[in-house]
């Protein structure tokens, strides 16, 4: 019993995909205006049969191709990106950098009290001596 004989190959036309299709602006856009034009019976039908598309995604795509948006029918599906670590840092040096501006501003502040207080120091050492007598 031979079953290269018994199980003959038939082919079905069908082709194995992997993953999800992606779609271009252009092809969206050619598929809406083709639709658009057509006005028969059952040709929308039968265009979105024969590129295997469903008839929600096309109102969607009329939607947004009405509306202008010829942005929005490049728009990704998908999670959006992640952060990197050197945007996630920013936020932390932003907290430090405003800390150590604040730890400077009394420094600062310090520095011109001491300067002062010497001054004020100096004044009174040079006259002290001449108010003893």
């Amino acid at each position: 019993m031979s079953s290269s004989s018994s199980n003959p190959i038939v082919e079905t036309g069908v082709t194995a995909r992997s993953g999800r299709r992606r779609l271009t602006v252009e092809y969206k856009t050619w598929l809406v205006q083709e639709a658009e034009r057509l006005r028969g019976s059952g040709d929308i039908g039968a265009l979105l049969r024969r590129e295997g598309v469903y008839s929600s995604q096309l109102a969607t795509w009329r939607k947004q191709y009405v509306a202008g948006a010829r942005q929005a029918l490049s728009q990704k599906r998908g999670p959006k990106a992640t952060k990197t670590a050197a945007s996630a840092e920013v936020p932390r040096l932003q907290r430090e950098n405003a800390k150590l501006r604040a730890q400077l501003a009394r420094a600062e502040l310090l520095i011109e009290i001491q300067k002062k207080v010497a001054a004020l120091m100096a004044d009174s050492a040079t006259e002290t001596p001449g108010s003893a007598t």
